[in-house]
């Protein structure tokens, strides 16, 4: 097929899904609902954490919100371009996106081009003061390039077969070892989970979930036993077990995180209103520990209202998976719920000392511009699949 009539293919797809009456009536509006919540509200804390401690530095106060705002502008056009051209057609450019994600990975390992922040070589600097993060649009390439091996009929198979699962583990293979190399452990986590996720709703055998956890156990005692993580690494494990283990660091963070959260009480201390926050007690609050911020200015009842609103995420994921007939679109949705719920969880987690610090962004509160595209164009296949899973 020539590139001038893909190109067409492609424009035409993209004029169908925007002129189809009633396309947007086909979206779900309670998950659409949700999401814009949680944005307004994560815009809310990322000037919360740093407007009042910037501005005493001589600094622009609005410094963060104003590029927080800009990244979910962007994020909101990126989720709207990918509902709106039909999932199935954008599965014909699979391998494209796949590829292209593992040329991001493997460029960030380049010298001179990867920037290393926080331990992990996982950045590219651009013009502006901009970064982008390649293993965040690498997830939804793994998730995407699963679902289009595992959808594959072969001989009016309803299940996949053995090599169709090892095809699809190989699929998810190179971009997690990139991933591994750089280190990001708190991505390849959100990973696993979605890989397994999506295994598991493909309709393959049990053995192959067991020996997924099995594999996963066997290789966190590995990492540890022969020195493969980090020092830094190393060190928030030790933290989590105990916080006096690294009481300058990752110690420090963890008992600063919890002190926060618990001194918002039940109402909360008032939006701007937190000392901890404004203090600034907590480092890059507005980045991993965000969460920390709901809890004071918020107190138990703000968190709690962001927990259900992520629960109405979920929620509604899960639902439209349930519901989603083809299989490409329900093994897609599948990774896109484990993603969000997993990462949520880990998240919240470490905030209150229940899971070890990995470094992972809270989905649509924390700043972060390439976590936040990557999470809305995630929004944005769950609204493809939901508005065309009835349509032929």
């Amino acid at each position: 097929m020539s590139s001038y009539s893909t190109g067409a293919r492609l424009s035409r797809g993209f004029k169908r899904s925007i002129d189809r009456d009633g396309f947007v009536r086909q979206l779900d509006l309670v998950l659409l609902g949700a999401v814009a919540l949680l944005l307004i509200i994560g815009a809310f804390l990322v000037s919360a954490s740093t407007r009042d401690w910037y501005g005493s530095q001589g600094l622009d106060p609005n410094f963060y919100l104003k590029r927080h705002l800009i990244n979910i502008v962007i994020g909101i056009f990126l989720a709207g371009m990918t509902a709106a051209v039909d999932y199935r057609l954008l599965r014909a450019y699979t391998p494209v996106l796949w590829g292209l994600a593992v040329i991001g990975l493997i460029a960030v390992l380049i010298p001179h081009v990867g920037d290393t922040i926080n331990g992990a070589r996982a950045w590219i600097s651009l013009p502006g003061g901009f970064s982008v993060q390649p293993a965040e649009f690498a997830k939804l390439a793994i998730i995407v390039g699963m679902a289009m091996v595992l959808a594959e009929k072969r001989d009016g198979e309803k299940d996949p077969r053995n090599i169709d699962v090892l095809q699809a583990l190989g699929v998810a293979a190179l971009p997690v070892l990139l991933i591994f190399v750089q280190p990001d452990v708190g991505t390849i986590l959100i990973v696993s989970c979605a890989v397994v996720a999506i295994i598991a709703v493909s309709g393959a055998p049990a053995r192959w979930i067991a020996g997924l956890l099995l594999l996963a156990v066997l290789g966190g005692v590995a990492a540890v036993q022969f020195n493969i993580l980090h020092e830094y690494q190393l060190k928030r494990l030790q933290s989590f077990i105990n916080p006096q283990a690294d009481p300058q660091e990752s110690g420090y963070q963890l008992q600063q995180a919890r002190i926060t959260i618990g001194s918002g009480g039940f109402l909360g201390k008032g939006l701007y209103k937190g000392p901890q926050s404004n203090g600034r007690f907590v480092p890059e609050q507005q980045t991993d520990f965000i969460f920390t911020v709901a809890g004071e200015e918020l107190g138990f009842v703000g968190s709690s209202g962001i927990i259900a609103l992520f629960a109405i995420i979920l929620w509604r994921a899960g639902r439209l998976a349930r519901r989603t007939t083809d299989l490409f679109g329900r093994l897609v949705v599948s990774g896109v719920m484990a993603w969000f719920a997993f990462q949520f969880f880990e998240n919240v987690g470490m905030a209150l000392g229940l899971m070890p610090m990995t470094g992972v962004p809270l989905p649509f509160l924390s700043y972060g511009g390439t976590s936040m595209f990557a999470t809305l164009m995630a929004v944005g296949l769950l609204q493809n699949v939901h508005a065309r899973r009835s349509w032929n």
